[in-house]
């Protein structure tokens, strides 16, 4: 990976720069929690039922659309996410890499599956949002980074170079996509919870943490 040669960056928010436990707490301990409260079920079966929904809208815009779930789900889940905001905690060296991206005159981008009022709430907890140039979303584009589709508007919506952009993020699938579309320069950041082991994936250059990216814009 050869940072001399990149004039854009984009990053992933949740599991790359943000620790996934936040998320993985939420649908699968608090939300279950509720519902079964709601609906009068044990909190297994609670989570059997909505383990189950999830894996059907997996992949779509649905799956991050908190919209969607709360009509589903007859919860406020906006209003549960910001019971545990204090939850939402950036990844090691994540400042420090933006901010020598800055300093180094690169474009930086987040491109993200996240809904707008998530992205909201993740950007006001944290102080990674004064970094970007641009922060576009799966919502704004129409499609998921699963799908291909994603990356044809991005390109039209913002144009880039696939030759001299870098793209970071957490899932294999994504980075596989965006491979396809003949993005080149792909990073995989591991470790997208601190709670929780990796799938393993090893298609792609592999990050643990930031530093190793910064060793490699500094030179080191």
């Amino acid at each position: 990976m050869q940072f001399h040669n990149i004039d854009i960056v984009m990053l992933d928010m949740d599991g790359t720069m943000l620790d996934k436990h936040f998320d993985d707490y939420f649908w699968e301990h608090l939300v279950p929690e509720k519902y079964a409260e709601k609906h009068s079920v044990t909190f297994s079966k609670a989570k059997e039922v909505l383990l189950s929904l999830y894996r059907a809208h997996e992949g779509t815009l649905n799956w991050t659309d908190i919209d969607f779930w709360s009509k589903e789900l007859d919860l406020d889940i906006p209003a549960l996410k910001e019971q545990i905001k204090h939850l939402i905690e950036v990844h090691p060296y994540v400042e420090d890499f933006l901010g020598l991206l800055k300093q180094h005159k690169k474009k930086v981008m987040l491109v993200t599956n996240a809904h707008f009022k998530v992205l909201d709430l993740k950007l006001k907890k944290t102080q990674i949002g004064q970094f970007f140039d641009r922060c576009i979303t799966s919502f704004e584009i129409g499609h998921p980074k699963e799908d291909i589709a994603f990356w044809e508007k991005l390109y039209n919506i913002a144009p880039f170079d696939k030759d001299r952009v870098a793209f970071i993020d957490d899932t294999c699938e994504v980075l596989h996509t965006a491979k396809r579309y003949g993005i080149h320069n792909l990073i995989l950041k591991r470790k997208a919870s601190s709670k929780r082991a990796d799938k393993p994936c090893p298609d792609f250059y592999t990050i643990e943490d930031f530093r190793e990216l910064i060793s490699l814009i500094r030179g080191d």
